[in-house]
Parts: C-alpha cells; structure tokens; sequence
C-alpha cells in the first residue's frame, strides 16, 4: 500500500531539487518531456514554509474524502481563460489552436478521446473516465519584448511584463508563452498562492500544435500539466521506486519517454507492467492516453465542499 501522507520534511526532502530555470533561456528545441512543476514547487517550499502546511491539509483532506466516498456527484465544468503572451507572430497563436486544446481536454478528462480504447486488458479495470470538463470563457492577448519567460512565473505578473490570473478562485488560468529550456509546461499544485495559480504551456506545444513540435504536438502536455493542477503527481513519484500518492497505479522506477512497447516491465520489485500509457509520465503524446480510478479520487476531492478547489464545485 502506498504511503499517503507527507510530512513538511518529507515534502521538502522529495522535491528537493531546485529550479535554475532563468528567462533568458530561449531554446526551445526538446528531444525528451520535461515538465518542471516539480521543481517549481520545490522553489515554492523553500520559499514558503507553510506552503508544505497546507499541502499536507489538503493531503488529508483528500484521503479523509476518497475514504468516506464523499467525493463530487455532480458535474465539474472548469471555466479556462487563456492568456496569450507574444513576441512573434507564431507566439500569437490561433483562436482555433486555443480552442483545440480544450477539446482535448475534454476527451482525455471523459475517456472519450479515441486512443483510449488502446488501453491494454491489464489496466482496463482501473482506466478512469473523470468526468470533469473544460469551456473556454476568455482570451487574453498581450504583444511583449520577452523572448521566453523561465519558470519564476514572471508570466503570471502584469508588472513583470505578463498577465496576471483571472478569477483564479473559479477559473483555470492557462498562460501560453515561449518557456525555454525545453521546458514544455508546468502548473501550480493546490495550496499555493491564488496570484500565481494555474498551467503555463509553452506556445509550441500547445493544443493541437504543427508537426514540428511532434512528438508533443497532440496536447498531451496541456493534459499532464491540468493533472498536476487537480493534484496529481509524477507517476514514478519523482523518486526511484518512488510513491504517486495513488495506490492503483503500478510503481515506476522512473519516468518512461518516448513510446513504451508494452509489456513493458518494471524493475521494481515485485515484477509487475508499468503504466506507461498514463497522462502523468513522461511518454510522447501518442504514447499516453488514461488517467485511474485512484487518480480521478485525488482530483475529483478538490471540488468538494471543503476542498482545496470548491469554488469549481457544485
């Protein structure tokens, strides 16, 4: 059984790696995913000592929640505002690219998108339909000087030069923007800071990008970084061996790139298949299409009354 609770220690000793991203990075060439939520949220524990406070509050409430079943019975729609930060006209981009991201979320949040059905036998008895979905309510366009943005969340900072989140009580706050580093997204956990609140996604990847940005160009990482925003961590727990804090996926010894063929065995004892094709590793987008029950309980424990994020509630 995995470990479900977190001390401030523990919190500060698992994400201890720091954040050197610097916003004059402007490289956005990446052979392999790289999401730095993690290590954003390891800046913002050193930062705020009571950060990893209300983390562990909201740990136990959601445990307490997926414990007693009272989780959401209604129907989730999350209002998304889009801001859109810009230097060059590919950074600018499309109405129907913005709109095209949130089509797939919504078919990968309902287990409607059509690579669901690739799930193998195995895992099919866990695979999720979430049931929560996304509208569009606003898009916010900024021309700026920035050539990328790093992740100290300058973007999220109208006196820096960005836009800053709206309505982040009641609204998903998405920010599309040249990142760099190679960094293709990264979203804040629940329990941080409502001025800073919300998924920033590099414009090249997203949505139903070009195939320049393949293999990340299907929207995948708008998917992987709204579960880290509903409170999902990596699937290998960012450790070897390491714990997702959700007991029905399998335990990775790290993350997976590329497009596992599967089986793909884990060196973990005992032996057991990895879940490679999960929205929370590090696979191409072609390579990851399910989310679990377990991982849905996490999330869907945010809208309840009392949860960390109950303004989406019903």
């Amino acid at each position: 059984m995995k470990k479900i609770l977190l001390t401030a220690t523990a919190f500060l000793m698992l994400f201890s790696c720091q954040n050197d991203q610097t916003e004059s990075i402007a490289t956005n060439a990446t052979a392999r995913r790289s999401c730095a939520s993690q290590d954003v949220l390891a800046e913002q524990l050193a930062a705020d000592p009571t950060l990893a406070l209300r983390m562990n509050q909201i740990e136990a409430f959601t445990q307490k929640s997926m414990l007693t079943n009272k989780l959401v019975n209604g129907k989730v729609v999350i209002p998304v505002v889009v801001n859109v930060l810009y230097k060059t006209a590919a950074e600018n981009i499309s109405d129907a690219q913005i709109q095209s991201q949130i089509d797939v979320l919504n078919k990968d949040f309902t287990a409607t998108n059509p690579d669901f059905s690739s799930t193998p036998a195995e895992f099919a008895g866990v695979a999720a339909n979430v049931g929560i979905t996304f509208e569009l309510v606003k898009i916010n366009r900024k021309s700026t000087t920035k050539t990328s943005w790093g992740t100290r969340d300058a973007m999220k900072k109208t006196k820096q030069g960005g836009l800053d989140p709206t309505s982040p009580t009641t609204t998903l706050n998405l920010w599309a923007c040249t990142i760099g580093g190679g960094i293709l997204g990264y979203a804040q956990f629940p329990g941080g800071s409502l001025a800073t609140d919300g998924v920033v996604i590099d414009s090249n990847y997203f949505g139903l990008s070009s195939a320049a940005s393949y293999p990340y160009n299907l929207g995948r990482t708008g998917s992987h970084e709204v579960g880290h925003w509903m409170n999902l961590r990596h699937i290998w727990g960012d450790a070897s061996c390491g714990d997702d804090l959700v007991s029905d996926t399998p335990v990775h010894k790290t993350s997976n790139f590329g497009v596992p063929t599967y089986p793909y065995v884990s060196t973990c004892l005992p032996d057991h298949n990895e879940m490679t094709m999960n929205y929370m590793d590090y696979t191409d987008d072609r390579g990851m299409f399910m989310f679990t029950n377990g991982q849905k309980a996490r999330m869907t424990a945010l809208f309840v009354s009392g949860g960390a994020r109950a303004g989406f509630g019903i």
